[in-house]
């Protein structure tokens, strides 16, 4: 097991009072981990300014230090990032030849912007993986993820609730949700909707031809050919393992059987 290496700003020189403690790298294996506080004082656009001067003296203090083009995974926690502060932190990161890749945060807003910049996003912060006497574990599922983007090639999105897409997800691209899967566009990529083991989840697409569909611990690869007519879709767990059906009142016709962990037919009664 290699060693995990941490590194910190240093006290500047300008502000001796004041210590370069907002940003943090930290190694991990191939990537690196930037850290950001997870706070933000009432004087954000001043505060931002100094965290983003704090950055590129600690990128450029450590630069070197990494292989050029090292992935960053970036840690924001609950701070609120807008477009604008994502192109100043790529902007910062291609300067010190790294690649900002994905991004963490437990903040929804943070999560739409990053995604919709193109970044991978997971809405949890994997801060138990760093310091993991401090996190609990959570049981419940977040509100639902509404995102209005292209998840292309490369994208991931993860999110521990249901998550609905307003666009298509592309070959290569990958939907993570510990609760449903809602594309309102074509589906062509991965989709995994009840990770956390829930064979309850379903997903559902306007348009369906994916990479790979998952449901809880069950996976499936659609058929090779094409539908004559495309309509919405929607795949959910039977005994029998996933199945595709149309969306059409879907859950006026099936019901979930927690002994089956599965969804199945509801009975319909005979015409007199």
């Amino acid at each position: 097991m290699s060693r995990e290496s941490t590194t910190s700003l240093p006290n500047g020189k300008a502000n001796p009072s004041k210590p370069y403690s907002q940003v943090h790298l930290k190694r991990a294996g191939k990537k690196l981990l930037l850290i950001l506080p997870d706070t933000e004082p009432k004087e954000a656009n001043k505060d931002w300014i100094e965290l983003l001067q704090d950055l590129k003296y600690c990128l450029t203090h450590h630069k070197g230090t990494w292989t050029p083009g090292t992935p960053v995974h970036l840690l924001v926690e609950n701070r609120l990032l807008d477009s604008r502060q994502f192109h100043n932190i790529g902007e910062a990161l291609d300067a010190a030849e790294l690649k900002l890749t994905r991004v963490f945060t437990t903040r929804r807003q943070t999560a739409i912007t990053a995604a919709t910049a193109g970044y991978s996003v997971e809405q949890e912060t994997p801060k138990r993986e760093l310091f993991p006497i401090e996190m609990s574990s959570q049981t419940n599922l977040n509100e639902p993820l509404y995102v209005k983007t292209t998840v292309r090639s490369g994208v991931a999105i993860r999110h521990p609730g249901t998550i609905i897409i307003q666009g298509d997800v592309n070959p290569g691209g990958e939907v993570i949700a510990d609760g449903d899967i809602i594309i309102w566009g074509h589906l062509r990529g991965i989709a995994h909707a009840g990770a956390k083991g829930n064979p309850e989840c379903c997903i559902m697409a306007l348009r369906m031809q994916p990479t790979q569909l998952r449901i809880g611990e069950a996976v499936a690869r659609p058929p090779g050919d094409s539908p004559e007519v495309f309509e919405p879709e929607v795949a959910y767990l039977t005994t029998e393992g996933i199945r595709l059906k149309s969306a059409l009142n879907f859950n006026k016709t099936h019901t979930f059987t927690a002994k089956e962990k599965g969804w199945t037919q509801k009975n319909t009664p005979n015409p007199a």
